[in-house]
């Protein structure tokens, strides 16, 4: 008897060799099958040299269990005692399939498929396995067939008798057998029909490129003709049943479960389209209709069933077309959105355990290979393989990828297809995702070698791997092209010349060979700034081909790299602050204006980052004000006070800009703002407050070098227009009046001479030709325009409001707001026209329909000649004109009772209208979606043209660049402008209810 509290040696023994219950170990080991054997240390070594020692027994005393008698049952394990190679094969696949060991519980006489080990059986083929297959005559023996030829797989590939690739090879030639073998079975149950038609059945996807994974769909494609003599029509309607009836033989569920689902989806249409095709139909398709995605699924293609001379007929059509597909517009952001799209599509829960479709995942590699295979594969037949590792190691032997980069990737597409092949081949169900369980992960550890601490091996494997991946999928795309303009060691392959081009051609650069030229400035030499070029413009090249203009963001890069390039913080920057190269690449690339305004002071480049003195964050009116007027104190006469306040002016300029870019684009770390209202209220928030920080501390300027301390009269800046409505665009002028107030003591005309004076240096200081771009001030909103004097007094407004004032000057000061100067005058001025604007009462009739007149003269008159109404952001139909005078209107008729209107800003009125019931809820979200957008539209065309403008640019590129700005990808364009007319359309409608009254 054992003493209590102690364990068996036994127990002690199957801890040692990694059973984790070894209670129930000892259990069975003591049980009657196993009693023979039970001491034999082969037999617990064996055990405990599988990937889970626990399944491997209880699979072996089950399949033990299931002998037809003693002398089955005696042959057995006479066999696992005697011979070492059935040992180790039999236990590790019950170690690492409970599915492969319900099938041998199911039938026992196949773990003889396991004792051979012939050199003919360490690499089977086709043929081989279709010996395999020889005797299925029907759905269910074919499925046992199939088992016990997946067992040989299994057992090669757990015992590492043969690797990855090969596994997969052996897998996808196990695939073609039982295609081959369904396809049979298929047409002898009607042989009528099989006498009609030849079927040629394409291997697509991973079983066309022979690396199938242990339980996969088998994509397809198929072909059909009429036999001799036979009628068409009858002989693709034969052909479809033969396919179809081939389909389910493997797809169905019997007693004996499925083989794989067989999937024609890729064909023609899809799941719409026919199942069988003529080879000439296919052909048309291809020629007329194909879309990018499916060019490269035919890469992959094989015929591996059915008639192969017709199968290789449709390869040898269609291969032509594969390789002409770099050649279409858009192909390389074709390829990566569809890329990014199955990422999107991952459940969020999900996504981290992907092993196949997530970041860094066996999807990426994929992609990334075919991509080059596309670029390149025109010009070079030796990068025309269907098999991803094989196609990476052309790709490195051609140059086309850097050898250390191939090899990393290499490395850990294997480790990914070997934990995916562990995965599906515990219960043979198909899934990439890396299970949870601590049991199921330290299986999979072990049956890949990770004996020490499985679990947290397996995953800090997985996690390194999915890193290299999620680092080099891209940049293998780019690193190449610095490789082709430097110096590399003697023998060491590159890029050529041609194969450069061809690549950048792709990405979308127009003019290949100055971007060469750019390329060999930067990263060419020896010195640490090209050491760091070199690992930064990878990266950066992949940004700027995601833009509508890559070699604008090259040749800006380049500029600034070129004036920044002595600075020790510029590409440490770059380097070290996750943020600052890719919000650099897209500002670079995004249009003309931001990058001009950051070429005049290049050190604005450390706003980009997110370290000290970094943050797009705009600054607040307050902050600004204070450092602009701090400027202005330490300068030396009003012209240098004043290109002081400019250069704050342009650098914050920049800053909204960037901000506004990178939220448009989004960057990997996050997403485009989906809340496009959000973008226009900080563009015009920022541009607003900055207009009037600059204002304040010209005026501060021009007042100190002219009168000292005080000017002889108080003087107030009142913004109107859309400044008043901190609604800015980039390229808006500053739309003000200004008024004045005679110091007691000092004479009406020495004031009035004082303020034009004031207002007269102003306008020039902010004008003067410098690097800075200017701020024009636009006082034609006055009384009497352009004919009235620039400045007045209180009184002098007052006396004019009060006598001579139109219904057009009540409507332009709604949007009137102090923004400089004496702020008690702004005040008084504000009280004194809130009559004119907010009339008691509304406005009568006749006041209404001036107003319509009013507007309706500006839309037939204002409009340029030549210009598309319906496109047109500011005066055409739901654009902005239209909108805000509807919300004007009733600002002007209910602001007197309605304290929520008394507000400059249209978006914050049409809310305010809508709440108080003036408007309903859908007609308010159409009018503001249709002024979100027209402003949009205006300030991505300043973005991208530097100049300001109300319709979208006529330049394919410059309307490419205000496309993706807006959300719309390569190629999409005609969406937006569709999207506009159709947002405007539905605006006019709301207008034409509203304003006219209609």
């Amino acid at each position: 008897m054992m003493a209590p509290g102690r364990r068996s040696s036994t127990f002690s023994r199957l801890l040692r060799h990694g059973f984790t219950d070894p209670s129930a170990a000892e259990r069975l080991l003591e049980s009657g099958e196993l009693a023979p054997v039970r001491n034999d240390p082969f037999l617990l070594e064996a055990l405990g040299g599988t990937a889970d020692p626990d399944l491997a027994l209880h699979g072996l005393v089950r399949l033990l269990e299931a002998q037809s008698g003693p002398t089955a049952h005696r042959e057995l394990l006479d066999t696992l005692i005697a011979a070492k190679p059935l040992r180790d094969r039999l236990l590790g696949v019950l170690g690492a399939s409970a599915a492969l060991a319900d099938h041998l519980a199911r039938h026992p006489r196949d773990w003889h498929a396991l004792v051979m080990y012939e050199p003919s059986d360490l690499h089977p083929g086709v043929e081989e396995f279709e010996r395999g297959l020889a005797e299925a005559t029907d759905p269910v023996s074919l499925r046992v067939a199939y088992r016990r030829c997946l067992l040989s797989i299994a057992a090669r590939d757990v015992c590492g008798t043969t690797d990855v690739s090969q596994t997969a090879a052996e897998l996808a030639d196990l695939a073609t057998a039982t295609l081959r073998a369904a396809l049979s079975i298929a047409r002898a149950a009607a042989p009528e029909e099989a006498a009609l038609c030849r079927l040629a059945v394409i291997a697509m996807g991973k079983c066309g490129g022979h690396e199938l994974n242990y339980v996969s769909d088998v994509d397809v494609i198929f072909v059909g003709e009429a036999a001799d003599g036979a009628d068409e029509g009858k002989a693709l309607r034969a052909a479809t049943k033969l396919a179809s009836h081939m389909m389910r033989i493997c797809s169905e569920t019997t007693i004996e479960g499925s083989i794989w689902p067989v999937d024609a989806n890729l064909r023609p249409e899809g799941r719409n389209g026919p199942l069988v095709r003529t080879l000439s139909s296919h052909l048309a398709y291809y020629q007329r209709w194909a879309k990018t995605w499916e060019f490269q699924a035919l890469l992959k293609a094989r015929p591996v069933a059915g008639d192969l001379g017709l199968g290789e007929e449709y390869v040898a059509v269609v291969e032509p077309l594969v390789w002409q597909a770099a050649e279409r517009e858009n192909f390389v952001a074709d390829v990566q959105k569809m890329r990014r799209r199955v990422v999107e599509n991952i459940p969020a829960a999900e996504v981290e355990r992907e092993l196949k479709l997530g970041p860094g995942g066996l999807r990426d590699v994929e992609f990334a290979v075919q991509l080059l295979q596309l670029v390149h594969g025109r010009a070079d037949a030796s990068l025309r393989s269907g098999t991803t590792l094989d196609a990476l190691q052309a790709l490195a032997a051609g140059g086309y990828v850097g050898r250390e980069d191939a090899g990393r990737l290499d490395e850990a597409y294997r480790f990914l297809r070997s934990m995916e092949h562990r995965i599906q081949l515990y219960r043979l169900r198909r899934t990439h995702l890396v299970p949870e369980g601590e049991g199921d992960l330290r299986r999979i550890g072990r049956s890949l070698d990770l004996r020490t601490d499985p679990v947290n091996e397996l995953t800090r494997e997985w996690k390194r791997h999915t890193g290299v991946v999620r680092r080099l999928h891209e940049k293998i795309f780019y690193r190449p092209l610095l490789d082709a303009v430097a110096q590399l060691a003697p023998g060491e392959a590159r890029l050529s010349p041609e194969a450069a081009r061809e690549r950048l051609v792709a990405l979308g650069y127009a003019d290949p060979a100055a971007a060469l030229r750019h390329l060999e400035a930067l990263a060419s030499g020896v010195s640490r700034k090209a050491a760091i070029q070199r690992t930064l413009l990878p990266v950066l090249l992949g940004w700027f081909a995601d833009s509508a203009d890559p070699d604008a963001g090259l040749l800006n890069f380049r500029k600034v790299s070129d004036a920044l390039g002595k600075t020790p913080w510029y590409l440490r920057l770059l380097r070290d602050e996750g943020a600052a190269a890719e919000n650099l690449a897209r500002v670079l690339s995004a249009g003309r204006l931001a990058p001009d305004l950051l070429m005049r002071a290049p050190e604005a480049v450390a706003l980009l980052g997110d370290g000290d003195g970094g943050g797009l964050e705009p600054r607040g009116r307050a902050h600004l004000e204070q450092e602009i007027l701090a400027a202005v104190g330490r300068a030396e006469g009003s012209v240098q006070a004043v290109t002081a306040a400019r250069g704050v002016r342009r650098r914050e300029l920049f800053r909204t800009a960037a901000a506004d870019i990178v939220g448009s684009y989004g960057t990997e770390a996050q997403p485009a703002e989906a809340d496009q209202g959000a973008l226009v209220d900080l563009v015009g928030g920022a541009v607003s407050d900055l207009t009037a920080a600059t204002l304040a501390g010209t005026l501060r300027a021009v007042v100190r070098a002219g009168w000292g301390d005080q000017l002889p009269t108080r003087f107030a800046i009142i913004g109107m227009g859309r400044f008043g409505g901190h609604e800015l665009g980039y390229g808006s002028d500053a739309d003000v009046i200004f008024v004045h107030e005679p110091r007691d003591g000092v004479e009406d005309r020495e004031a009035s001479e004082a303020a034009h004076k004031v207002v007269s240096e102003m306008r020039r200081l902010l004008q003067i030709p410098s690097a800075d771009p200017p701020l024009l001030i636009d006082a034609d909103l006055r009384p009497e325009g352009k004919s009235g004097p620039l400045v007045r007094t209180l009184k002098s407004y007052e006396a004019y409001y009060r006598r001579w004032s139109l219904v057009w000057e009540s409507q332009a000061l709604l949007r009137a707001e102090f923004v400089a100067g004496d702020e008690e005058l702004g005040r008084r001025f504000l009280e004194m026209v809130a009559p004119l604007r907010y009339p008691v009462r509304g406005l009568e009739e006749e006041a209404v329909r001036e107003i319509r007149r009013l507007k309706a003269r500006m839309e037939a008159e204002r409009l340029p000649r030549g210009a598309d109404p319906k496109l047109h952001t500011k005066l055409g139909p739901g654009g902005l004109s239209d909108v805000e005078w509807t919300v004007q209107l009733l600002q002007l008729q209910h602001g007197w009772e309605l304290p929520g209107l008394r507000i400059t800003r249209t978006r914050e009125a049409l809310s305010a209208a809508r709440g108080a019931g003036l408007i309903g809820d859908e007609d308010a979200e159409i009018l503001d979606e249709a002024w979100v957008l027209a402003t949009r539209v205006r300030n991505a065309v300043m973005l991208v043209r530097g100049r300001a403008g109300d319709t979208f640019p006529s330049e394919r590129r410059d309307l490419a660049a205000v496309g993706r700005y807006l959300g719309y990808g390569p190629g999409h364009v005609g969406e937006l402008l569709d999207a506009y007319r159709r947002t405007a359309r539905r605006a006019r409608g709301v207008v034409e209810a509203l304003f006219y009254g209609g």
